[in-house]
C-alpha cells in the first residue's frame, strides 16, 4: 500500500454536471487514460466543496487546515492488470491558499490557482443551502439548495458514477502521467430543490469553456462526503 500523503475530511460537496463532447477533452487526456463515460454520456463536472481537519503527511500546517476549493474536472479510467481504474482528470482546482497552490503546482505538477474565496452554510428547518463563492475580476457564485435529510445512493446510478472516480491523473507531459489514489466510504446525498449558479468560466478556465456559462446543466447534486485519505502517486 502506497504512504499516507494527505487526510482530511471533504464536506458539503456542490456538484453540477455537464454533458460534452468526447473531442473537446482529448487535448487535456492524460498519458495511459481513457474517457470514462455512463450511459454512454461524457461528463464535466465543476465542485465546490470544503477541505476540514487537513493534514499533510500526519501534520496540520497552521492556517491550510479548512478551506474551500472549486474544482473543474472530467472522467477518465486506465487499465491495470485487466482492470480498469476509474478517475479523474482536474482543468483547475482553486483553492484560497498561496502555498497549497505553490507546492501542488511545483512539486505535483497541478493546475491551481489561488482566488478570493468564501462560503455559506445555512440550516433551516428541513432545508439546507450550501454555497461557494471564488473571485478573480469578479465574484462567481456556486449555490445548492437542498432537503436536509441525507440519502444512500444507489447502485448504477448517475450519482454513483460521479462520485465513485477513486484515481486522480495529471498531465506531466505526452508520455508521463502522474497517479494517485483517494480512499473515502460511500457517500450519501440530499435531494437537490434548486441551484443557482453565477460563473463566467472563460474569465476562470479560458475562452475555450465559455460555452459552459450559457449550458444548462444535466444534472445537480449535493453529497455529504466523508473522511478522505491520499495516497503518494507514482508514474506511469
Amino acid at each position: 500500500m502506497k504512504t499516507t500523503f494527505l487526510e482530511a475530511e471533504w464536506r458539503k460537496l456542490a456538484i453540477v454536471n455537464y454533458a460534452i463532447d468526447k473531442s473537446f477533452l482529448l487535448q487535456y487526456l492524460p498519458h495511459k487514460t481513457e474517457l470514462d463515460t455512463w450511459n454512454n454520456t461524457c461528463y464535466i463536472s465543476l465542485v465546490g466543496f470544503m477541505f476540514l481537519n487537513t493534514k499533510v503527511k500526519g501534520i496540520k500546517i497552521p492556517f491550510h487546515v479548512n478551506f474551500e476549493e472549486v474544482n473543474l474536472r472530467f472522467y477518465v479510467k486506465h487499465k491495470y492488470n485487466n482492470e480498469w481504474k476509474r478517475g479523474v482528470v482536474f482543468i483547475k482546482e482553486i483553492v484560497p491558499k498561496t502555498a497549497i497552490t505553490v507546492v501542488a503546482n511545483t512539486i505535483y505538477k497541478e493546475n491551481y490557482e489561488t482566488m478570493k474565496m468564501a462560503h455559506e452554510w445555512l440550516t433551516k428547518n428541513e432545508n439546507l443551502s450550501v454555497e461557494y463563492r471564488w473571485k478573480k475580476n469578479h465574484w462567481n457564485v456556486l449555490k445548492v439548495q437542498a432537503t436536509n435529510q441525507p440519502w444512500d445512493i444507489e447502485n448504477g446510478s448517475e450519482e454513483e458514477f460521479i462520485t465513485e472516480h477513486f484515481w486522480g491523473y495529471t498531465y506531466i507531459n505526452k508520455s508521463k502521467t502522474s497517479e494517485y489514489e483517494v480512499e473515502h466510504p460511500r457517500w450519501k446525498v440530499y435531494k437537490v430543490n434548486s441551484y443557482s449558479l453565477e460563473v463566467n468560466f472563460a474569465d476562470i478556465y479560458g475562452s475555450s469553456f465559455n460555452f459552459l456559462t450559457t449550458e444548462t446543466p444535466k444534472s445537480v447534486f449535493l453529497a455529504e462526503g466523508s473522511s478522505i485519505v491520499v495516497r503518494g502517486g507514482t508514474i506511469l
